[in-house]
């Protein structure tokens, strides 16, 4: 009997380390996340929700195609970020080593964070923004572009509607896995405020 309870108790201490381990884990960077988010103007929620998808908050990985880091940015964007900043020894640094810089997670993110700001501008007016935000971040804005023009000029396109014309299978997936998992932690900090507010005050 006690051999048995010990097995128990063993395997209920494993479930809740890994559990543990697995909140540290896709948490860890929440304040770098927000705090280039708000720089940026962009929800932290789908920052959070994108490098969930691309790396599990994993710095060190590279793309097939040459992505690098917790957002897979690419070093063609990290470039064009660095010019835009005006910066000549970040633009040195893009130019001769875009390895150690895009795997650093605060320039990675604020990389990520200001290259979906740039995205947003091309969308912001549209029908639930965030799908084409997305789109255009796996397979570049001109695609996301396409895929949002309607039949008739000026008409209006419905975030389903974008999906349906996506015409790439792995982007489709893409997005729609991305916004899955947004709308569930805007669930969850939804339903978190909604007991809060709830609970008498001490």
């Amino acid at each position: 009997m006690k051999r048995v309870l010990f097995v128990i108790f063993l395997i209920l201490t494993l479930i809740l380390a890994a559990y543990s381990f697995n909140r540290y884990w896709v948490h860890r960077f929440d304040a770098l996340i927000a705090r280039q988010a708000a720089i940026y103007r962009v929800d932290p929620d789908l920052v959070w929700s994108v490098i969930y998808e691309e790396t599990y908050f994993s710095p060190w990985k590279t793309g097939k195609d040459g992505e690098i880091g917790l957002m897979q940015v690419t070093p063609t964007v990290g470039r064009e970020w660095a010019t835009e900043t005006g910066m000549r020894e970040l633009e040195r640094q893009m130019a001769s080593d875009p390895q150690s810089l895009l795997k650093d997670p605060e320039r990675n993110i604020q990389i990520g964070c200001w290259y979906l700001e740039k995205i947003y501008g091309q969308f912001q007016d549209s029908p639930e923004p965030e799908m084409r935000m997305i789109a255009a971040y796996n397979a570049g804005p001109s695609r996301a572009v396409e895929w949002s023009k309607t039949p008739e000029p000026g008409g209006v396109q419905s975030g389903a509607e974008f999906i349906n014309r996506i015409d790439i299978p792995s982007t489709k997936a893409y997005v729609l896995s991305i916004m899955q998992r947004y709308r569930e932690v805007k669930s969850s900090r939804s339903s978190s405020a909604a007991v809060q507010q709830t609970e008498p005050v001490k």
